[in-house]
């Protein structure tokens, strides 16, 4: 095939081909932006908007281009990728003509016809080169032994969108400069109380902070709220730094991420996106399972994920459930988020929860009874978050009002989440906790036998109904085989009779409540 056949209908075809090679997909995102900007000596450059995209095509897709285009023209060489720069000269090039020495294309010269030099030579349209020129960065990359340069220009570099005023361009460019989110000095490994339940994240968060190679890719952290995740993020990022100050940490959370991802597609600039979060040596995303159900966004944080596990980059997440329990989520995600260590955060325990009492105490510098805090401690078992304010809650009461922390005081001015936090205990939890302690069938609790060793633990057990659930007496009687209510006040009756004459008893009962609110 000569030369002097239209360049730009080759491109096109090998365009074509590309795309029909590694899917609509990759082509959007890596290929598509690709622009022709000449062809001389045997070299076709290609111009691409930004260094990290420069450096992708080279590593993944020269080798295919360059197949392509001898197939094309038999001439072509190599291959040149180039950054456009705003400072640099006119990335176009003049096309070669049939004799093969770069000709100037004659303005009074027919387009279809061509030049005088030989075969058609296809205008470069000055638009072209003014919008080529408005890109940010420069640089050009040689790929093999020779250089690789591209066709007619067909597709200008991303832009900001010919609507937003200067300031709001100046805007997006000033967001992009640190998108990490601001640091807790509060959330560091030394602040961190480490118990049974969240122990193994604590551990795998350490060696992370500390290595200096990636050990898990990704981390994935999850729990419940209010158990530590945040913090434990907060502190791995505070690590790093702290190590090794010349390491770039993006810290954010996953709806942050979602809403720059929204503004570069507005702006038009989703390869300087690219190139911010594919640069970085260690991306922190927390809450990921904000992306759920959202295609668009997971489809970018995927190929962000794969980018930077490929350049053994760390990435580490955070979520409310395992990586196969994320609904919404694409199951590509959910497999790749799988691949590292999970490691999960457990509810706290009476220890636990203790143990972070004390701590938040000392730093509060504040002189709490132990038995207040022991309260809590049982009291509060929802989130570390809640159980933490009210411990605020406390001590800024005693100071504004000033009263000494007491249990009394405590139970005064927590009165509304204590009630909260106060257990929910069921009618058939009643049921099967006493059936257990009196060794007989649940069964039993619904049947019409009337035998004092299944009627006397029926009536034990409609009698802590009334006491630990807010249900009425025809709804306890209902769910005791359909009795009537007054059988129910006569065994509420009954119990409180046997427990001021039988302690052992009494004991039984006692104990059975407790068992229950605990």
């Amino acid at each position: 095939m000569s030369v002097g056949a239209s360049l730009d209908q080759q491109w096109a075809r090998i365009r074509g081909r590309l795309k029909d090679e590694v899917g609509e997909i990759a082509y959007r995102s890596w290929l598509q932006p690709l622009s022709f900007a000449g062809i001389r000596g045997g070299e076709v450059r290609i111009v691409v908007p930004t260094r990290f995209m420069r450096d992708w095509v080279l590593t993944h897709y020269a080798d295919r281009i360059r197949n392509l285009w001898a197939g094309e023209n038999p001439d072509v060489l190599s291959i040149d990728v180039v950054v456009a720069s705003a400072n640099a000269p006119s990335m176009l090039m003049p096309e070669l003509t049939s004799d093969g020495d770069a000709g100037e294309p004659s303005r009074d010269s027919d387009p279809v016809d061509g030049a005088a030099g030989g075969g058609p030579v296809p205008p470069a349209p000055a638009p072209r080169a003014a919008a080529l020129n408005q890109s940010a960065s420069y640089g050009a990359a040689s790929y093999g032994a020779n250089s690789y340069i591209g066709s007619s220009y067909s597709a200008g570099p991303p832009s900001f969108a010919s609507d937003e005023s200067p300031t709001a361009v100046a805007s997006v460019l000033e967001d992009r400069t640190d998108i990490s989110a601001p640091l807790d000095p509060r959330f560091t490994f030394e602040n961190f109380v480490v118990g049974k339940p969240n122990e193994l994240a604590h551990a795998a968060a350490r060696r992370v902070a500390d290595a200096t190679s990636v050990t898990f890719n990704p981390l994935f952290l999850y729990g419940g709220v209010g158990l530590g995740k945040t913090h434990l993020m907060h502190a791995i990022a505070w690590q790093i730094r702290r190590n090794d100050p010349n390491r770039k940490v993006i810290y954010l959370s996953a709806e942050k991420f979602m809403y720059q991802f929204i503004r570069a597609l507005r702006f038009k600039d989703t390869m300087a996106f690219k190139q911010q979060f594919r640069s970085v040596d260690v991306l922190m995303i927390d809450d990921v399972q904000f992306i759920s159900g959202k295609d668009s966004t997971q489809e970018e944080f995927f190929h962000t994920f794969n980018a930077l596990v490929d350049q053994n980059r760390q990435v580490i997440i955070s979520a409310d459930k395992s990586p196969s329990d994320l609904e919404g989520m694409e199951e590509r995600l959910r497999s790749r988020l799988g691949w590292g260590l999970v490691a999960d955060i457990h509810p706290t325990t009476y220890e636990l929860r203790l143990g972070i009492l004390q701590a938040k105490a000392d730093a509060l510098n504040a002189a709490i009874p132990l038995k207040v805090l022991e309260f809590l401690a049982h009291k509060i078992t929802s989130n570390v978050r809640e159980l933490e304010g009210a411990l605020n809650r406390i001590v800024a009461h005693a100071e504004l009002v000033g009263r000494a922390i007491s249990l009394e005081s405590t139970q005064e001015v927590l009165h509304d989440l204590l009630r909260a936090n106060d257990r929910r205990v069921t009618i058939d939890e009643i049921q099967k906790r006493v059936a257990e302690h009196f060794n007989i069938r649940v069964a039993d609790m619904h049947s019409a036998r009337r035998a004092r060793a299944v009627a006397r633990p029926r009536q034990v057990a409609m009698y802590l109904a009334k006491q630990l659930t807010a249900r009425s007496l025809p709804e306890i009687g209902r769910k005791f085989g359909g009795r009537d209510h007054t059988t129910v006040m006569h065994a509420v009756k009954k119990v409180e009779e046997l427990r001021t004459t039988d302690p052992a008893f009494a004991e039984d009962v006692e104990l059975l409540r407790r068992m229950l609110e605990s």
